[in-house]
């Protein structure tokens, strides 16, 4: 009878709280969006005036014996049945089977979990390198050749070894659009020839944190090992010198125009003159061999316009190109037209449309470089930032226009993401364009979460929903 009872009151105490359903499939977070949603019914019988709800996620199996505390609400503040709370994940966040449950405080009840789903809070999120860039690697028959992820790696390269919570998965391309998965871990010993590259684990989320390609080839298979320039090839020599490196090995010997240079034996050379640099590798049971033609001409030049340009009715927008370049030539095109009387080094620019500048320097190094530029009309002003459009084709509200003080030329960033989280839109020059493509939606109108961070004023933050 005392187990009969306890298990009565345990049923009711339960049963104060409904179960939670939630208002998505996966919560891939980040550090721009990081808000979710859980709807539960409760008891408004008996309900304390200090009562709080508290929001509780699983561990990774759906556990929650040591559960997180995701959210707590003020007490008293919720006093209408359902609810709908939001709630943030934690940083450390990754697993396939996480639940969230519900607990009250007055009276003291807890919910049963809601359905398993994918969490995960990608903490980098941005291409990353393996290898130094390098894009091929050589192993001998029999042996192997590392792959790791470069840590810090060079440039401004994020790397996500800084991250101790992230793992990783190794792939082979099969296909320019298919790969197997291969192994996990932070570096690979490649024993087979193929195409790798490594992927951030944020399990079904998807993600922008991968890696480079390295192919890998059996030496003695007509495998070659192949340079980089530091700077690029062509390089300017005026920028300075360049570094040349190639793939692992034992020990090095490097060549210019086929004449060994002294004191030239590491996997690195660094130069400012032309020609064709090879190096010898030896990778301990075999050798291979890597080449590279490198030039070092160009120039440098600037353009006084912004990408994105406004230019209303009866004005001009004067475009201006500086260039060191050696008897440079001008060419302007509108349109992707050419602009027969534009020959000079700025122009008058009375009409909108897409802009682009050639400058061609026509001594010593000749080459070229373009600028591209976008005139168009100024953006309607409205008065506030809309939670509701149509982009049905009609001309009529189709895209998202939002206030001048937040569009293209204020420097505002506008963020716009998915409500499974998934980045749609990031930009510091919005044109009150979005969507440009069609979205296609039948019986439910998707809903889309915007952030807005201005230079000099508070954020802004809410949705759009689409109808028909």
């Amino acid at each position: 009878m005392v187990l009969l009872l306890v298990f009565s009151y345990t049923k009711t105490i339960n049963a104060q709280i409904g179960t939670p359903s939630l208002g998505f499939s996966q919560a891939c977070a980040s550090e721009s969006f990081n808000i979710y949603y859980a709807t539960f019914p409760f008891s408004t019988t008996n309900l304390g005036a200090t009562n709080q709800f508290i929001i509780e996620l699983s561990d990774a199996t759906g556990s929650f014996s040591n559960a997180t505390t995701v959210y707590t609400s003020a007490q008293g503040a919720v006093t209408s049945s359902p609810a709908t709370l939001g709630f943030a994940i934690p940083n450390t966040t990754a697993g396939e089977s996480f639940k969230v449950r519900i607990k009250s405080t007055n009276p003291a009840a807890t919910s049963i979990g809601s359905i398993s789903f994918p969490a995960y809070y990608k903490i980098q999120d941005e291409p990353f390198t393996i290898n130094n860039l390098i894009s091929t690697g050589t192993f001998c028959s029999g042996g192997s050749y590392l792959l790791s992820i470069d840590n810090p790696g060079t440039g401004s390269n994020n790397s996500p070894l800084q991250y101790p919570s992230l793992t990783f998965n190794w792939y082979r391309e099969t296909s320019p659009t298919t790969s197997v998965f291969v192994a996990t871990g932070p570096s690979l010993s490649v024993t087979q020839p193929g195409t790798y590259f490594v992927e951030t684990n944020y399990g079904t989320c998807t993600s922008n944190s991968y890696s480079n390609r390295v192919t890998v080839s059996e030496a003695g298979a007509g495998a070659e090992a192949s340079i980089l320039s530091s700077l690029g090839n062509p390089y300017c020599a005026s920028d300075g010198d360049t570094t040349l490196s190639t793939i692992q090995g034992d020990s090095y010997q490097w060549y210019l125009n086929g004449v060994v240079i002294a004191g030239a034996t590491n996997a690195t050379y660094t130069t400012n003159e032309a020609g064709t640099y090879t190096v010898t590798i030896d990778l301990g049971n075999c050798v291979t061999n890597g080449s590279i033609d490198l030039n070092n001409g160009g120039f440098a030049s600037t353009i006084d316009v912004s990408e994105f340009n406004m230019l209303a009715y009866g004005e001009t927008l004067a475009a201006t190109v500086t260039t060191d370049a050696v008897n440079p030539e001008f060419q302007w095109f509108l349109d992707e037209l050419l602009i027969p009387s534009a020959n000079g080094n700025s122009y008058g620019v009375t009409e909108v449309g897409n802009y682009k500048v050639v400058i061609t320097q026509t001594s010593g190094c000749i080459s070229s470089t373009e600028f591209l530029f976008t005139v168009t009309e100024p953006y309607p002003d409205v008065a506030n930032i809309p939670n509701l459009i149509s982009p049905n084709g009609d001309g009529k509200n189709d895209t998202w226009v939002i206030p001048q003080e937040y569009v293209n030329g204020t420097n505002t960033e506008v963020t716009i993401l998915s409500s499974q989280g998934e980045l749609v839109l990031k930009t510091n020059n919005y044109q009150n364009n979005w969507p440009e493509n069609e979205i296609i939606f039948k019986d439910i109108n998707p809903v889309y979460y915007y952030i807005i961070i201005p230079q000099n004023s508070k954020v802004r933050k809410g949705s759009i929903t689409l109808i028909k």
